[in-house]
């Protein structure tokens, strides 16, 4: 049975199953097959899987089920946010040209301009927000527009729609990192984005105890270019990992969700906070993407940042957190701060970073599945405590 006309919290939770359902015992979780290579029962024709770089049956479940949740042809299961990223960015070619959200993760920065470059791809990093300056920066040989919205760590919103407009008028792709509004909140395929790309490191996973990243095309045709840079190239998901992402993409539904009430309160908190300068967070109506945000999405996520006066209120503020762990990485059961300048976005120069907004006092919050008057309580005797940072310095 397909779960294709279902609503998209029931194709959270069947939808793996039935990609490859286990017709000996029926067994509601899909097999994990640790099984590296596949006897063949025939010298002329082999099986559909050989060699579990080529293809794994609990990868393949799990490919079937981000591709279906997306809209999409295709999905791959690669073992990081990073290599989904960059294999795909493998379906450009030498004396290509590609278009790069400014406000983009770090690590996308800092492969786009210390790696692709080698390749003889040039690139411009645009403000994705201005669709005159995306359409001012295509060129000729322009081949990839690649998407962020919501942005990290600002938050900044990208039109879809519009950006996929100048694409097609240009012969471009389209690439969109879907990592913060997951299938459960935005659907770019259906926007006419080429390909999505996701860090299930975070949302679908849930629960920080995997790295893995997923990668999903709108037609077979891009399909197979990406399966044949996936197989070459072999970053491919465990079968161990790809079971655990299955598990967690069933929860997606109610985490996200009580994750994102959760942020909503703690974003409104913070407006109302005279030590917080500014808070980014697209449910909110003063956010300059909000309508924008609203109309291509169904929710607004679980990730908000905010700016702090400097370095030493900031420091302080993170020392007298006590609920949320301090670390890199977002989208989990547990609440994480992050600081940017030092963590998502190091590798980006400084001086990238602040023409970015990414300042000295921001401060990325990804909000998990505590009580949130916890949280906001936690939040609200921090800021006092970094107050008298701002005394001591007065």
């Amino acid at each position: 049975m397909s779960t294709t006309n279902n609503q998209i919290e029931t194709k959270l939770i069947h939808t793996a199953t039935k990609a490859s359902p286990d017709n000996q015992t029926g067994a509601v979780n899909v097999p994990i097959y640790l099984s590296s290579t596949f006897h063949q029962d025939n010298f002329d024709e082999y099986g559909a899987y050989d060699y579990s770089r080529s293809g794994n049956p609990t990868r393949q479940a799990l490919e079937k089920t981000i591709a279906e949740l997306e809209g999409g042809t295709d999905g791959f299961a690669f073992s990081s946010g990073m290599s989904a990223i960059t294999s795909a960015f493998m379906l450009v070619s030498a004396g290509d040209h590609v278009i790069v959200s400014e406000d983009v993760y770090g690590g996308t920065y800092r492969f786009i301009t210390s790696i692709l470059n080698k390749f003889n791809i040039s690139y411009t990093f645009v403000d994705m927000t201005d669709l005159d300056a995306v359409a001012q920066a295509v060129e000729a040989n322009t081949k990839v527009i690649y998407i962020e919205t919501p942005s990290n760590p600002r938050l900044d919103i990208t039109d879809i729609e519009g950006v996929v407009k100048i694409a097609k008028a240009n012969d471009c792709l389209t690439f969109l990192d879907n990592t913060f509004m997951t299938p459960l909140y935005q659907k770019p395929i259906e926007l006419g984005v080429d390909v999505v790309l996701h860090s299930a490191t975070k949302f679908l996973s849930g629960h920080s105890d995997i790295i893995a990243g997923l990668a999903v095309t709108k037609d077979k045709q891009l399909g197979d270019q990406l399966a044949f840079i996936q197989n070459t190239f072999g970053s491919i998901l465990g079968a161990h990992d790809s079971y655990t992402l299955i598990q967690g993409i069933k929860t997606l539904g109610a985490r996200l969700k009580q994750s994102t009430e959760s942020a909503y309160k703690i974003a409104n908190f913070l407006q109302s906070q005279s030590l917080v300068e500014e808070v980014f967070y697209p449910g909110l109506t003063n956010h300059k993407g909000h309508p924008i945000h609203v109309r291509q999405t169904s929710g607004d996520g679980a990730v908000l940042s905010f700016t702090l006066p400097n370095v030493d209120v900031t420091k302080t503020f993170v020392e007298h957190m006590k609920i949320p762990v301090f670390a890199v990485s977002l989208g989990a059961v547990e609440s994480i701060l992050s600081y940017p300048a030092k963590m998502s976005h190091a590798a980006m120069p400084k001086e990238e970073r602040e023409k970015r907004g990414i300042t000295d006092g921001l401060l990325r919050l990804s909000v998990g599945l505590e009580h949130v008057d916890d949280l906001i309580a936690d939040i609200e005797q921090a800021l006092i405590e970094a107050s008298k940072q701002v005394k001591v310095i007065r």
